[in-house]
């Protein structure tokens, strides 16, 4: 038996990993959102543990709160591997979830938009307990036969799973409603509010850039499909560049793809309302989705230092067109039903990443450029 796990948990896995350390960074940035006006409470951080269970409180924010820390338990009990595993690694992965969310509510007192509750920390012991408890169960077959490095080696360019991290996050960034489907980074309207509250005057930068720019039904339809079709194959392509010859890439390709189009139905079904479900459905994106496939599967099978190139070139587009853009005023009317009280956590966090994700990805793909030039994947 101690022969078998020795070989089962022969290596950590870098993905599983990296995967724990964002999904912690990102549970830290959504619990504190928005992280303005802090101030010293008047009370202990900690007397929220020995007040009553909250009146007012309903099932659907057990289950968030349930719901939010599954995968940090399941992460936690499966990134540690090999170093813990077993009884080991559950009682670490349940102590650590528990010490992060304890350490996130006594931290909400210094937020007057947050109120720390016994009853989140215990829901979050919940979650991290379930989610540990799969990972204990799950680890043994995830790593049988040392299955994972063999295809991360066969699979991949560069040797490594946490490559993987950059493209695997980016069903994530579509919770989070944005412009246009695909239309990650939109950043100067906040730096136009950030220079407007340290010069003590209005100022817009994408009025600088565009003057008064008004756009037509048809320029926005055209506008949406650049956006759309750019961001799609920058995102696929950047998978497409850190796979090896022998990974089934269109069936990865489709995978990603098909990840983020369930995740965006299931986010504005449950952000707004089930009608809503397919509302992101517009010609422009339908238009991007269509030319943003010819894209890829034009560029599937060339070499991965033109993938890579290609990924920048398609990501610096629909950067440079999302932020110069006037805001769309169908999106901004759809906003006004978005009740975000019931999901502040989550809100942060996904608003966190679908404007960083490009930039990220960008930084990634210089990074792999660089070292692309030192190997011989460069000229694959």
């Amino acid at each position: 038996m101690q022969e078998r796990f020795s070989r089962v948990f022969h290596k950590p896995s870098s993905f599983l990993r990296a995967a724990l350390a964002v999904y912690v960074f990102l549970t830290v940035y959504g619990s504190l959102y928005p992280m303005t006006g802090w101030r010293l409470p008047g009370e202990s951080h900690f007397s929220f543990l020995f007040e009553p269970f909250p009146r007012y409180w309903t099932g659907f924010d057990i289950f968030i709160n349930i719901a939010a820390y599954i995968p940090l338990g399941f992460l936690l009990v499966t990134a540690i591997s090999p170093l813990l595993r077993g009884k080991r690694a559950f009682l670490f992965a349940l102590l650590a979830g528990m010490g992060l969310s304890l350490t996130m509510e006594s931290l909400q007192v210094f937020l007057p938009g947050r109120v720390p509750s016994n009853i989140d920390l215990l829901t979050n012991a919940g979650g991290t307990f379930i989610g540990a408890l799969a990972g204990v169960i799950s680890a043994p077959h995830i790593f049988r036969d040392d299955r994972v490095h063999y295809l991360v080696h066969s699979w991949l360019h560069y040797g490594s799973s946490r490559v993987l991290i950059v493209p695997a996050i980016w069903p994530l960034a579509q919770i989070y409603p944005q412009n246009y489907l695909f239309g990650h980074g939109q950043v100067l309207p906040h730096f136009s509010q950030w220079l407007s509250s340290v010069l003590m005057m209005p100022v817009s930068l994408p009025f600088t850039l565009t003057g008064n720019l008004q756009l037509s039904p048809e320029q926005y339809w055209l506008s949406e499909t650049i956006i759309t079709s750019t961001g799609m194959a920058g995102a696929i392509l950047l998978l497409l560049c850190v796979l090896g010859p022998a990974a089934p890439r269109i069936r990865l390709a489709l995978a990603l793809f098909a990840a983020c189009i369930v995740t965006k139905t299931l986010a504005m079904a449950l952000l707004f309302e089930p009608k809503n479900a397919f509302v992101w459905i517009t010609p422009g994106a339908i238009g991007g989705v269509l030319t943003g496939t010819f894209i890829v599967f034009g560029l599937i099978f060339v070499p991965s230092a033109i993938q890579r190139r290609m990924a920048m070139c398609m990501l610096l587009i629909s950067l440079m067109t999302i932020n110069i853009l006037p805001d769309n005023q169908y999106f901004l009317s759809t906003l006004q039903m978005w009740s975000q009280g019931k999901f502040l956590n989550f809100n942060g966090a996904a608003y966190f990443l679908a404007s960083v994700w490009p930039y990220l990805a960008l930084w990634f793909l210089f990074r792999i450029n660089r070292y692309a030039k030192k190997t011989d994947f460069g000229v694959l």
